[in-house]
């Protein structure tokens, strides 16, 4: 059997304990660098309300949500004071199902209702608001059922548009 010196066992060696020494350094670089950027992102931002407490003047807005561009709708909504189901009406007033009068004009119209159902009594339409005339002294709602000339509107929504 015949010997090797040692020294020959270390020069391969080392060569490999160069290598590894070079990857560890580099994983101990990466993982400090990916500490510190999740740390960084993990700080709360200063607040307004730290800033006003100590004299100073708030951030400006930061925009977050969705641009306004994309947002924008591809066709103008409706006016502010205009029903879905019809138009807006003028109700001389605004009971429920189960008052004594609401409940008779329903029956006698033979029409199916739950308790406590919002029901206008002697309602007019109106139809553009604003123009010539067209005032409500009562109570303006918007209706699901208005198809009984005016005496009954079932269904009704309170509404304040202020004419």
């Amino acid at each position: 059997m015949s010997t090797v010196p040692i020294s020959v066992h270390l020069s391969r060696l080392l060569p490999l304990r160069r290598r590894l020494l070079k990857e560890m350094k580099f994983t101990a670089v990466f993982a400090v660098a990916a500490a510190a950027a999740a740390s960084v992102g993990a700080v709360p931002a200063e607040t307004n309300a730290n800033r006003l407490a100590r004299g100073l003047t708030p951030l400006p807005p930061v925009r977050r949500a969705t641009p306004v561009g994309a947002a924008r709708r591809s066709s103008p909504s409706g006016t502010p004071y205009q029903c879905s189901t019809g138009p807006v009406q003028c109700c001389n007033s605004l009971t429920t199902s189960s008052n004594p009068i609401a409940s008779t004009l329903i029956g006698l119209l033979g029409v199916v209702v739950g308790p406590n159902v919002a029901v206008g009594l002697t309602c007019s339409p109106l139809s553009v608001i604003g123009i010539g005339g067209n005032s409500c002294s009562q109570q303006t709602v918007c209706c699901r059922n208005n198809n009984f000339n005016g005496l009954i509107a079932i269904g009704c929504t309170p509404i304040n548009i202020n004419l």
